[in-house]
């Protein structure tokens, strides 16, 4: 792996996992020593971190991770909500119904588990390859492109949220909701139930103490 490569993941895993916060400034000097490369691919790795919205220019030198806020997140779901929904229509024309029955299965039972997974990772694998599959089903690269975009924001959004098991176990059966509407393929409701889904996981999100508060909406 290329070494402007490598850096890029190390530092982008960094931020989503809050390992790098919000206004840490990123030298490209002290990230060369730290990661034991030159500054020509730390400076690669900063520009595709800018690009991607997860660090932002600093005054003086180098970069600093970027902020996110309740307005961010607000910005983001309601892109979210254009993006996701489209992509659970054409997969429920587009997909295999055989594989997103064994998903609402798995996800069926996803509930009982989370008690056995303290860290919910787990769970979180299993709705991970259920965006997966329905990216692929919905067989349309420009749509996935941007909705990866906008899932490494809202990661960093999951990492700093409490997980709440009676959240997450709802959620699994909103996750199961979506899977059955594509598996029956039925393109208007798995619109519908992804619909329910991502206001849900608003709400819970803007719950997130750490998120800046949001300017209210002017009427």
């Amino acid at each position: 792996m290329r070494a402007g490569e490598r850096a890029y993941r190390e530092l982008r895993a960094d931020i989503v996992s809050w390992r790098l916060t919000p206004g840490q400034v990123l030298g490209e000097v002290d990230l060369s020593e730290r990661l034991g490369i030159s500054r020509t691919p730390v400076r690669e790795a900063l520009s595709r971190l800018t690009a991607d919205g997860l660090t932002e220019p600093h005054s003086g030198r180098g970069v600093v991770v970027s902020a996110i806020s309740g307005e961010d997140v607000r910005a983001l779901y309601e892109l979210r909500d254009t993006l996701d929904c489209r992509a659970a229509e054409l997969a429920a024309l587009r997909g295999n119904r055989e594989t997103f029955r064994q998903l609402a299965d798995e996800l069926s039972h996803a509930a009982e588990r989370l008690s056995d997974d303290p860290d919910h990772v787990a769970y979180y694998a299993l709705v991970d390859r259920m965006d997966a599959e329905i990216d692929a089903a919905a067989q349309n690269p420009y749509l996935q492109q941007a909705l990866a975009n906008v899932r490494l924001h809202l990661a960093r959004v999951r990492r700093l949220s409490t997980s709440n098991p009676a959240r997450l176990a709802v959620a699994a059966a909103e996750h199961e909701a979506i899977a059955r509407a594509i598996t029956e393929g039925e393109p208007a409701l798995a619109v519908a139930t992804t619909r329910v889904h991502l206001r849900n996981a608003l709400s819970n999100a803007m719950r997130t103490p750490e998120l800046a508060p949001v300017s209210p909406v002017a009427s």
